[in-house]
């Protein structure tokens, strides 16, 4: 099918167009190669017969949008058609018609765009790179999980009796720092970030799968040194390290009967002030992206999700380096 035309804008488009408010995200903007993004995303709707569809494009930046501002589905259709600053970053006109919140869902649940999610990440870094805002030689990896509660997950009974939980979710036990033992029914997001909190790989699991059993999944094998919590610490884990030539940044674990030492506790004290990094990812997240809790049902539209959550978070975090350098530059100038 063919796509829709809205690159055509309007004497109406070019006047509204000049406020700072609308133009708030043209530095976001500027900062990718979207042609790029749109030849991976070609393959999607490409039958030239039927319906005209939307852009991949728009749809795909769409899902920025929705990320940013932490918007449902139907919100994101609302906002869309009356937000200038939205129209202005997807394309949209003021005389054009927007997707529906049906037609946001199944952009991205297509599993056309399921599949791209990882290339389109790792698209979106090497620009990054490219911009030496995202280093990639001898690059350091900070590996955690995030435990995210499903949509349902309170263990209640339909009218047939049946369990209304999330079947593909699971529980999590984990011992909070007070000592307390917390349940949570949902999913858990593996995540790998660099030094400056940019993510380099993602995984997305029940709630149920350990830490440990998706380390090296999110390893590229060519890291300096790799950072992780005390739930990483193994055998396995130690010998994974050493296969690879890799300097081992995990802190170390107590066990019963076998208190951490003091040398131990130190370098432990020493490693959490690099690991906070992907604390801090995990924080503002959930914080401000709404990652804490599932939007829907099932495990592969969640992973999705916090798929473009972590691609919209990278080119905020680029953008907001970029911004820092320019300042830093201006005031050397001065």
């Amino acid at each position: 099918m063919a796509w829709k035309n809205t690159k055509q804008l309007s004497l109406a488009d070019a006047l509204a167009n000049q406020h700072k408010a609308i133009t708030a995200l043209d530095d976001v903007h500027a900062l990718i190669d979207w042609e790029r993004i749109e030849g991976m995303l070609a393959c999607i709707h490409a039958n030239k017969k039927g319906e005209h569809a939307w852009p991949p494009l728009l749809m795909f930046k769409a899902m920025l949008l929705q990320s940013w501002y932490n918007l449902s589905d139907p919100k994101l259709e609302e906002q869309l058609a009356r937000d200038l600053l939205f129209r202005r970053f997807v394309g949209l006109g003021l005389a054009d018609s927007v997707p529906d919140h049906s037609t946001l869902w199944r952009f991205r649940n297509n599993p056309s765009v399921e599949k791209l999610q990882g290339a389109i990440l790792a698209e979106i870094n090497e620009q990054l790179a490219k911009k030496s805002l995202y280093i990639k030689a001898g690059a350091i990896s900070i590996v955690d999980a995030s435990v995210i509660q499903a949509q349902r997950n309170r263990p209640n009974k339909d009218k047939n009796g049946n369990n209304t939980q999330d079947p593909e979710a699971d529980y999590n036990v984990k011992t909070a720092s007070d000592g307390k033992r917390k349940t949570t029914y949902g999913f858990k997001a593996h995540v790998n970030v660099d030094e400056d909190g940019f993510v380099k790989a993602m995984e997305f699991t029940a709630g149920n799968v350990h830490d440990s059993q998706v380390f090296a999944e999110l390893l590229s094998g060519d890291e300096e040194k790799v950072f992780a919590d005390s739930a990483y610490a193994s055998e396995k884990t130690n010998a994974w390290l050493d296969e690879n030539n890799i300097e081992n940044g995990v802190l170390s674990r107590a066990y019963r009967n076998t208190p951490l030492t003091d040398a131990q506790k130190q370098r432990n004290k020493i490693l959490s002030r690099t690991r906070y990094i992907i604390e801090r990812f995990f924080g503002v997240t959930k914080l401000h992206y709404g990652m804490g809790k599932a939007r829907y049902l099932g495990l592969a539209r969640n992973k999705m999700r916090v798929a473009i959550i972590c691609i919209a978070h990278n080119i905020k975090r680029g953008m907001f380096l970029q911004r820092e350098i320019e300042q830093m530059q201006e005031s050397y100038a001065y």
